[in-house]
């Protein structure tokens, strides 16, 4: 294995917070299919973000993390505003 592959999987681990390389690949491989859909998942997140960009003009974060939401790469998103001094 060359030198920029092993880095590659050496992150992927640390980025899917699995114990092994195989079981990062798994769960990279399952968040690839169901973010780019196939077969098994036939319409992908991203193309459901698209979808919905199109139908309503613009999407806000909160549809944007419900989409890409996923249990290999959790989404979420807060929003806290305030006026004057804390």
């Amino acid at each position: 294995m060359n030198e920029g592959r092993e880095r590659r999987l050496e992150h992927l681990v640390d980025a899917t917070g699995e114990r092994t390389k195989s079981k990062a690949i798994d769960t990279a491989a399952e968040y690839y299919i169901q973010m780019a859909g196939c077969d098994a998942v036939p319409t992908g997140a991203v193309e459901q973000l698209m979808q919905l960009a199109v139908d309503e003009g613009s999407v806000t974060p909160a549809q944007i993390a419900t989409i890409l939401d996923l249990d290999e790469l959790p989404v979420c998103y807060d929003h806290e505003w305030s006026v004057g001094h804390k």
